[in-house]
């Protein structure tokens, strides 16, 4: 299983991290996930790419690296 480290930069509450949380949960490939304010941490198989564009998605106006 690969670990990889997300940081977010204009995460303001609860809501956005519980979104993130869930578009990040339903990429196929991802174990499992941990969001906070400044980031998040993902296991599981799912590419970079994928992690950053779902978070991206959410038009939240959200910086990830």
């Amino acid at each position: 299983m690969v670990h990889q480290s997300l940081h977010f930069q204009g995460v303001e509450n609860a809501d956005q991290v519980n979104r993130i949380t869930t578009a990040l949960m339903m990429l196929d490939g991802v174990d499992s996930v941990e969001v906070g304010r400044h980031g998040a941490e993902v296991e599981g198989r799912a590419r970079r790419e994928l992690l950053i564009e779902a978070v991206q998605s959410l038009n939240l106006g959200i910086e990830v690296k």
